[in-house]
């Protein structure tokens, strides 16, 4: 383990400054850069397209809530995410990218993507205080749904065509996880 921390030393980090000035598609994560590419396949468009027609049509009337789809959310100088879809609640949310920890955080799995999504991204989510963590698997027709209880993920459910509720700050949403697979 001492070898690999010292091998880390040589890591290069960056910052959002670096960031802002990079061509496609990235996250940065404790300084290091995550390519997000190649672009999501169309099955994978279509799903998140999906679950965010369904988090809005289910907080259209909630004046504090806000369904957002793959937008910077700027965590601090060395960390940008861009989930693939997020509900966040309250005022002052940010204008050019997200400046607050949003309620529920949705990723659609691709190959490409997959260890980050379930590993950095799990811990990182969890550690900024992230209410729900779901995890879509397109192949398999699941959304691995996790809650934050203590400080830690806990796992709610696996859903695939059931309605789950989500209770939030400001309201509470009845998810109908059926509609994002049509």
């Amino acid at each position: 383990m001492a070898v690999l921390a010292e091998e880390e030393e040589y890591i290069p980090r960056y910052t959002y400054d670096d960031y802002k000035q990079w061509e496609g598609k990235w996250e940065l994560i404790r300084g290091i850069p995550y390519a997000m590419s190649p672009a999501p396949v169309i099955r994978h468009q279509e799903i998140s397209a999906n679950i965010w027609l369904e988090l809005k049509e289910k907080v259209k009337n909630c004046e504090k809530c806000k369904s957002l789809q793959a937008v910077d959310w700027k965590i601090d100088e060395k960390t940008v995410v861009c989930p693939d879809n997020l509900l966040v609640c309250g005022d002052d949310i940010g204008e050019q990218y997200l400046v607050k920890t949003p309620q529920i955080i949705l990723e659609v799995l691709s190959p490409s993507t997959m260890f980050k999504d379930r590993n950095v991204k799990f811990k990182l989510y969890e550690k900024m205080g992230v209410q729900y963590y779901i995890l879509v698997d397109t192949s398999a027709k699941v959304a691995e749904v996790f809650r934050l209880e203590n400080g830690a993920y806990k796992k709610l459910k696996n859903a695939q065509d059931e309605v789950v509720t989500f209770t939030l700050e400001n309201c509470t949403i009845d998810f109908d996880f059926g509609k994002i697979w049509e």
